[in-house]
């Protein structure tokens, strides 16, 4: 695969998405070692970051961009079966191969950590392995979630649900919960979001395009989209609780 190193010298420190990221929890000398082993890459739209089955000997954290987690069965059919934002953690300690293939959706920009050093930390600093267990758990749950999307909601509420996921996951990159009215950058084509959903082109773009008429949402160009009233959005997708789909 082709990776050219993205042009950052980013303190962990001054991280955007530290408060979220496995090294949410570190003090300064945890922070020190951390610095000792990272380095960051870019990748642009399209570009294969792994491909299921390849040796890692990195793990990593999603500083900005979006990556898609694919996997491809015997026949050769492949499905997205995940989404890793900003503060997503790419890799396991211990799996010594990927297991799905990863491909930034947008351009893409990671903080790795070289495998062997970062696996040393997790047993020797109880703050990395508890956020990564957290982390976890958390990605647990929202595969648990994602079930409930695919195998019970509609074909609108798939789509809201989709929204509201990012929307959430927007807000709490900025510290705060969603307001009332915001604005987001849709990180898919409507070809990638029928296929991380389950569901036809056509009725993609035919349940976007009623959402729209609704006013439940308004296009804002191909991938911008303005939610005016986040609580109508969150019944849109069935889920009107202040748990969210994702933490």
């Amino acid at each position: 695969m082709t990776v050219s190193l993205a042009s950052i010298n980013q303190d962990c420190v001054d991280c955007p998405i530290r408060h979220r990221a496995v090294c949410a929890r570190c003090d300064s000398e945890e922070l020190e070692r951390l610095e000792e082993i990272k380095y960051y890459r870019s990748f642009e739209a399209g570009q294969t970051v792994v491909w299921s089955g390849d040796k890692m000997d990195f793990v990593a954290s999603v500083v900005s961009g979006v990556a898609s987690l694919t996997q491809t069965m015997e026949d050769g059919r492949r499905q997205m079966v995940g989404l890793l934002l900003p503060s997503d953690f790419v890799g396991r300690p211990g799996r010594d191969h990927a297991h799905y293939d990863v491909v930034a959706t947008t351009d893409l920009v990671m903080c790795c950590f070289r495998k062997r050093p970062f696996e040393r930390l997790v047993d020797e600093t109880p703050h990395i392995a508890g956020r990564l267990l957290q982390m976890t758990l958390d990605e647990l749950d929202a595969a648990r979630e994602w079930m409930l999307v695919l195998g019970r909601k509609t074909a609108r509420e798939k789509i809201a649900s989709l929204l509201a996921i990012i929307v959430r996951r927007d807000a709490s990159l900025h510290f705060g919960e969603a307001k009332s009215e915001v604005t987001i950058d849709l990180p898919l084509t409507r070809e990638a979001m029928s296929d991380y959903l389950g569901l036809t082109l056509e009725t993609v773009s035919r349940q976007m395009s009623a959402l729209k008429r609704d006013g439940v949402i308004v296009l804002d160009g191909k991938r911008k989209v303005v939610v005016p009233d986040v609580d109508r959005l969150m019944e849109e997708a069935g889920d009107d609780s202040d748990g969210g789909v994702l933490s």
